[in-house]
């Protein structure tokens, strides 16, 4: 089964015959990708110039970084396109426009592909340069951590309401 997504770009319409995954073939198809991405992640873990700098909490924030991408790659092809990270830049509250999501993945796109594939992904976060969407996850991720409640909420009466 298939759904078309219609997209109006600068007077131009683009129509894409996106698959409908549910259930079981979703879970495969996500459970692939996570495997890729593991594999992946295991270069990163068995490379010595990663240890030396810094890197005590590696294994934590490749699972990190991996369960972020995951989220943001809406297709599950392996990479983070112009339009999936408008839809993230938007659940982040971080609308963008066209021209500033394409430098954002300019400044992160090595490939000169277009899109943002996991390795590109993951040398952005553990890189000491700092660009926009770095920024942007990082300051996200402490707002919720920082946004989590603990334990039982207070007792209220009417009169502490507005």
């Amino acid at each position: 089964m298939y759904s078309t997504i219609v997209l109006f770009m600068s007077c131009t319409v683009y129509v894409h015959a996106v698959p409908v995954f549910g259930g079981k073939t979703y879970g495969r198809l996500k459970s692939h990708q996570s495997e890729a991405l593991d594999e992946i992640n295991q270069t990163y873990l068995h490379d010595d110039a990663l240890k030396g700098d810094g890197f005590e909490d590696l294994p934590e924030r490749l699972e990190s970084y991996k369960e972020q991408f995951m989220e943001f790659d809406e297709d599950n092809s392996g990479d983070i396109d112009i339009m999936e990270l408008k839809r993230m830049m938007e659940k982040l509250g971080q609308a963008k426009t066209h021209l500033e999501l394409k430098k954002m993945i300019a400044e992160v796109d090595t490939t000169n592909s277009g899109t943002i594939h996991y390795d590109e992904f993951v040398d952005m976060m553990l890189g000491s340069k700092s660009s926009v969407l770095k920024l942007i996850l990082m300051f996200e991720k402490k707002a919720k951590e920082s946004q989590q409640p603990v334990g039982i909420p207070p007792p209220r009466d009417l009169s502490s309401l507005p």
